[in-house]
């Protein structure tokens, strides 16, 4: 029993002893009570009665209840009913009462009245009262709890406190079976999963402990009979009766499958674009091909898949210039044998030692394997959608958050050595043998891969019995509707299959490392081609000059970079003269190359002209300005100007023209926006020639100043471009003071100097051009020179013919006297006959014979045939059909007109046969 304090108007009326629950119908109802005695007046009048009509015992008993409580027009039927009841009816019904004092009705009250009889036998009425508005209230919050746990479109049980079923709506009883009835008793292990219910008891155990509502708790589980796996949002509260008992705990459980799958669809969106955007980032960051299919890799493992190989046409990395295959052509992808000749140049795996045994793979007759469904509800199976196709469009799928947890997280073991083996041993295309990096391999004509190189497509392959792999997908590369190669995904078991928006994304990965692949391919083309150009321009081996040592480097930039448009030369010029060029194109790859070889040509046309170094520079400058114009190297400066620069493509190079004479050792500069050279004396630090640089060729307006050097004998002159002494890391002023002290020190042979030069500088590894061109001086020794002056008198010509006849003697080279003797009174008797001034004749002897006739003439000789009547002409002519080579030069002070002869020793020409010498006549 339990006391409960009753209040009325703020006063305790008494205590009310109950056994039933707090909370019961009747402390809502309040159910008054009063007894009509055999008079018709009140006989006894309840606490109840007090509050409900607002009148006390003493007020009320003994009074007429009719002519008290009810209005006037109602008391004549009320008189009657009181009448009928003392005569032993019962009698409900409602019936209005007032207040004491006031006309008009206070309420309505709803009254059972029952016939008593006293204890003699009189008859008296017992009246039950109730205020009809706490029954509507009731009626009415009874009737809208039931509109919404009957008619709510979600479902709704209760749970008492032994956490059993007690009640449910028909919405659950649509979704579970049965009716409402029966699910009462149950519990959740009759509906879910052990595991879930687990779960969904201790939630509700908590509700019922703590009285914390649980708000959103997400169960999984199928409906019966069905495998269909269902998400549900489930929120608990607990439920209190009317005095603050917990008598169990309400939840509501709305089906979120829809969003569920809407939110992984945008999970997996965000994953894919981020994955793309990461590949955007991350492949092709270099123009090798190779390390760009391990950036694939590194993109697809483990975020796209678990297991990853990539397999490149063998013609591709050899060079072919063949496209490797045309997608839906079988005839330039395969063989009767199977696919094409490929090589395994990149794996990777998220399993660490762990060997993937894919075995072979099933024949195309074959039924299918039972395949998991995948995320979007379909089976993993061959696709045929065409490379490059988006997932615009398509149906999500991927990987849960498990699956991918579960089979590589964490694991970062990625195989990437050379000669390692790949984690296929054997591939989704039937090979059962371990696959190497490196190896060079044909699918099988039959198998998945072999089909997708030739046509294009998507293959799906299901893992094969006992292996960890469960599918892969086999992604031909395709770049500008060429395939390059093939791509290869899979993933462990544990995972998700692939869905139609994995292989959307596999095919964007892998058409990305495609596209990155044959730009590679056709950079390194490229690459290729200006290299060939450039190195066929440069001179051969070791060129060799007179009174000079030379030796030469040359390193094209890696790979990475662009071609470069360096260049060096070494050119013979007459009277034993060298000429050294050294130059630099701006700008990089096959236009580069291409500018450089046309310079190279103007400068050796230039040089055979014998022109002064600034001259050369200068008719250099305006070759460059007209490669450019549209009417290319005709073009005249002038009309380049003219039509402006936006017609004309800007070729600018530096350059240092050279022209070194072994006789005096003195050389002379003269420069074109170039490095300064570079000179060691013996015994004296290096230092930096003051040439003066002038403007770069191609800008045009500016002359070039020369500046002539005497060099000592075993002094060291080095010639260089850029990409030697300037870096990214290191400014030119440390470059070229590094440049300096490595050629500073002991005296060593100059192919050695070079070796230490490279090794000591800093060359940016690779990233431009380097072209070193040095020289070590050995002039002439005075005994190979015969040096003489004759007047200008006719008997001079007997005494040319005389010294020179005595020096070969003194040469030792009598063979060549009387070829000698005849060309040298030839070119002396022009001298006379069409030149002024004193007349010089000068021998030099050094791996060939050059002889020099000097005179202060202007003009310059030119051989004609001569006719037949005519008496001479004919001089040049001998003097070109006996002599190896012959010509003449302007001089500051006249000109000098020259033939050369081999050594006896040497390669020299063959003696003139008759006819030759007849058909001078």
């Amino acid at each position: 029993m339990s006391e409960i304090p009753e209040t009325v108007s703020g006063a305790t009326r008494g205590v009310v002893w109950q056994s039933s629950p707090p909370g019961s119908i009747y402390d809502h109802i309040r159910v008054a009570s009063f007894s009509i005695g055999p008079d018709g007046l009140v006989d006894q009048w309840s606490r109840r009665a007090v509050e409900l009509f607002g009148v006390s015992a003493e007020e009320a008993r003994g009074k007429d209840p009719v002519e008290v409580f009810m209005p006037a027009n109602l008391r004549e039927r009320g008189h009657r009913r009181v009448r009928e009841i003392l005569d032993g009816k019962e009698w409900t019904g409602l019936v209005p009462f007032r207040q004491p004092g006031e006309e008009q009705p206070h309420g309505i009250a709803e009254m059972y009245v029952m016939p008593s009889e006293t204890a003699h036998g009189e008859r008296t009425a017992l009246c039950i009262v109730v205020d009809v508005r706490a029954l509507r209230r009731i009626e009415t919050d009874l009737a809208a709890s039931q509109a919404i746990f009957g008619q709510s479109p979600f479902g709704f049980l209760l749970f008492g406190t032994d956490l059993t079923v007690k009640r449910t709506n028909r919405r659950f009883a649509t979704v579970f079976g049965g009716t409402t009835d029966d699910h009462r008793g149950r519990t959740a292990y009759d509906y879910l999963p052990h595991a879930e219910a687990e779960r969904l008891t201790a939630a509700l155990r908590t509700v019922l402990e703590t009285g914390e509502a649980v708000t959103d708790l997400e169960i999984v589980g199928a409906a019966p009979g069905t495998r269909d796996r269902r998400h549900w949002s489930i929120n608990l509260y607990r439920v209190h009766s009317g005095s603050g008992r917990p008598v169990g705990v309400a939840g509501l459980g709305i089906d979120v499958t829809r969003r569920y799958n809407a939110a992984r669809e945008a999970a997996s969106a965000r994953r894919n674009l981020a994955l793309l955007n990461e590949a955007g980032a991350r492949i092709g960051t270099t123009l090798d091909l190779q390390a760009t299919a391990r950036e694939l890799l590194d993109v697809a493992v483990p975020g796209f898949c678990d297991f990853a190989a990539v397999d490149l046409y063998q013609g591709l990395l050899t060079g072919d210039e063949a496209p490797p295959g045309r997608w839906g052509s079988a005839t330039d992808v395969g063989y009767g044998a199977g696919s094409g000749e490929v090589r395994r140049v990149a794996v990777a795996s998220a399993v660490p030692d762990t060997p993937v045994r894919l075995g072979r793979q099933r024949h195309p007759g074959a039924p299918a394997p039972d395949v998991p469904p995948s995320r979007d509800g379909q089976a993993a199976e061959t696709t045929t959608a065409a490379p490059g196709q988006t997932a615009k469009g398509r149906d999500s799928a991927g990987r849960a958050a498990t699956g991918r947890e579960g089979a590589g997280q964490g694991a970062a073991a990625q195989d990437r050595t050379d000669n390692a083996v790949a984690p296929f041993a054997g591939d989704a295309c039937g090979d059962p043998e371990p696959i190497k990096v490196g190896s060079v391999h044909r699918f099988p004509f039959n198998s998945p891969c072999a089909g997708a190189l030739r046509t294009g497509r998507v293959h799906t392959v299901p893992g094969p019995d006992g292996s960890i792999v469960q599918s892969t997908l086999v992604v031909p590369m395709v770049a500008h509707d060429t395939v390059v190669g093939l791509a290869q995904f899979s993933r462990a078991m544990g995972s998700e299959p692939f869905g139609k928006r994995d292989r959307a994304l596999a095919v964007e990965l892998a058409a990305r490392a495609a596209v990155c692949i044959d730009n590679a391919r056709l950079y390194r083309r490229e690459h290729e081609r200006a290299l060939i150009l450039q190195r066929s321009l440069l001179p051969p081996g070791d060129p060799e000059a007179a009174g000079l040592d030379i030796a030469c480097r040359y390193l094209p930039g890696t790979v990475g970079s662009e071609v470069g448009g360096d260049w060096f030369d070494v050119i013979e010029l007459p009277g034993h003269r060298t000429a050294l060029v050294i130059g630099d194109v701006m700008g990089r790859g096959l236009r580069a190359a291409v500018a450089m070889g046309e310079l190279r040509t103007a400068v050796r046309t230039l040089a055979q002209l014998d022109l002064e170094p600034a001259e050369v520079l200068s008719h250099l400058d305006e070759t460059a300005r007209g490669l450019g114009a549209p009417a290319g190297a005709q073009q005249s400066a002038r009309a380049h100007k003219a039509r402006g620069p936006e017609l004309a493509e800007v070729y600018l190079a530096t350059c240092v023209y050279a022209v070194y004479d072994p006789v005096t050792r003195r050389c002379t500069f003269a420069n074109a926006g170039h490095l300064p050279p570079v000179l060691v004396e013996p015994g004296a630090p290096a230092r930096l020639l003051d040439v003066p640089p002038g403007m770069p060729l191609g800008v045009g307006g500016e002359p070039f100043e020369e500046v002539t050097v005497e060099l000592p004998e075993g002094a060291l002159l080095a010639l260089y471009t850029d990409g030697l002494v300037e870096s990214r890391d290191h400014p030119l002023d440390e470059g070229l003071n590094a440049f300096r002290s490595a050629l500073t020190g002991p005296d060593r042979p100059l192919e050695d100097v070079c070796d230490h030069v490279l090794t000591t500088l800093d060359t940016g590894h690779g990233e431009d051009d380097i072209a070193l061109l040095m020289a070590r001086i050995q002039g002439l020794p005075s005994e190979a020179v015969g040096d003489w002056r004759l007047p200008r008198e006719p008997r001079s010509v007997g005494r040319a013919r005389e010294l020179a006849r005595a020096q070969l003697t003194a040469w030792e080279l009598e063979p060549l006297v009387d070829t000698v003797e005849l060309l040298v009174s030839e070119l002396v008797t022009n001298a006379l006959r069409y030149g002024e001034g004193e007349i010089r004749l000068r021998l030099l002897r050094e791996r060939t014979l050059v002889c020099e006739v000097w005179d202060a003439g202007l003009v310059q000789p030119r051989r004609r045939r001569a006719k037949d009547t005519d008496e001479g002409g004919r001089g040049l002519q001998l003097v070109g059909l006996l002599s190896a080579a012959w010509g003449s030069r302007r001089t500051p002070r006249g000109k000098t007109v020259w033939f050369e002869l081999a050594l006896p020793d040497g390669e020299g020409s063959a003696e003139p046969t008759v006819d030759q010498l007849l058909s001078m006549f």
